[in-house]
């Protein structure tokens, strides 16, 4: 199929609307625009200069948990939460309970990524793995009740009060399954030659224009771009997302999508998806250079520290793991005494590594501040 000659759908009249049924794409693809084999081969070279980052930093999983929190910040962003990169990583009791909610869609984000990320050894990336997912997603959360882990059986929509003002109107619950089962099998088919890139582009378009769940289809859109890319082994570690540049381009995005589905310009669509991957592994190679020198220079101060230098290091490689914590996460952490503790937590604090964030005397909280804005950027 040439991208060019392609008919993204058709739109098919219900009881007092209109829905949209994709066309399937489990087929071969090739294109005429040479814009995209240029932006394929920049965007592929990019992936692989990540991934060498990924395989020499030491200690890397450490750090790509927090790549991880600022997806889940970033994703849940697009979706209307408001919880602070920060935040995502404290405990719920120093939330506020009005943010709270929002701070559990954050927190269920990394679990259900991390929990992907698991499952990848055992199972594909398939319509399973994206339901158990999504459950985990939505657990706790305020689409508990909308049939978390479970493919959509009624009509849903996006923008507006209903189907009938709807901005977009997904496919009827009917037709998901079988588009869903076409998705997968285009996802797999490797008799189908097409760049994994671009492949990831056509299924993340799809999987938002089937819209299987009756909630959290961006969120589970979003992460499916990554799975994917770890299950082909184009990404070694899950250290590529999108949904910064997503939002960055919050109305490009949604009018690439709306493009092919009006104007059946998947060509578009194509070329905006990988100039967002060219975009976001630049920059995540930028993030992992800044990780080497911030990891360097704080390792330098620790030695620095004298008699203190073997429990300085300890205790900054338990910050990176926990870059929110107190003098008893410390204690408990590396096994010093209280008093150790206090006085390792104190030097860091007149050191700007560490911020106390309560403004207690007691029970205090401290973050890692240098290195969460690391990811902030």
């Amino acid at each position: 199929m040439k991208v060019e000659q392609f008919k993204a759908g058709t739109w098919k009249k219900q009881f007092q609307y209109r829905s949209f049924s994709p066309a399937q794409i489990n087929q071969d693809w090739v294109w005429e625009d040479a814009r995209i084999n240029v932006l394929l081969e920049k965007a592929t070279r990019a992936v692989g200069e990540l991934n060498a980052f990924s395989l020499i930093v030491p200690n890397v999983d450490l750090f790509i948990q927090m790549h991880i929190v600022k997806e889940a910040h970033t994703s849940s962003r697009i979706e209307g939460t408001r919880t602070e990169i920060d935040e995502a990583v404290m405990p719920e009791e120093l939330i506020l309970p009005e943010k709270r909610d929002d701070w559990r869609e954050v927190r269920n984000y990394i679990d259900a990524m991390n929990r992907a990320v698991t499952e990848l050894e055992r199972l594909p990336v398939s319509t399973r793995l994206l339901c158990d997912t999504h459950a985990l997603l939505m657990r706790g959360a305020r689409g508990e009740k909308k049939n978390p882990g479970e493919i959509r059986r009624s009509q849903n929509w996006i923008g507006g009060s209903g189907p009938m003002d709807a901005a977009f109107v997904p496919p009827h619950q009917d037709e998901v399954p079988e588009l869903m089962s076409d998705l997968e099998k285009f996802l797999h088919n490797d008799e189908r030659a097409v760049p994994d890139l671009s492949r990831a582009a056509i299924a993340h378009y799809q999987f938002e224009t089937i819209h299987p769940f009756n909630d959290g289809n961006g969120r589970v859109g979003r992460l499916l771009i990554t799975l994917y890319l770890v299950s082909k082994g184009i990404l070694k570690k899950p250290s590529l997302y999108l949904s910064d540049f997503f939002e960055r381009n919050r109305s490009s995005y949604i009018d690439g999508l709306m493009r092919v589905r009006l104007q059946n310009d998947l060509n578009h669509w194509i070329r905006f998806f990988l100039g967002g991957v060219l975009e976001t592994a630049r920059k995540g190679s930028e993030t992992f250079q800044a990780l080497l020198q911030f990891r360097e220079d704080t390792e330098a101060r620790a030695m620095a520290m004298g008699k203190r230098a073997h429990n300085a290091k300890a205790a900054i490689n338990l910050m990176y793991q926990h870059p929110f914590l107190t003098a008893k996460d410390l204690t408990q952490g590396i096994g010093v005494t209280q008093p150790t503790a206090d006085a390792l937590i104190q030097a860091f604090v007149s050191q700007k590594l560490l911020v106390e964030v309560t403004g207690q005397r007691r029970n205090r909280f401290f973050l890692f501040d240098p290195y969460l804005k690391l990811f902030a950027k």
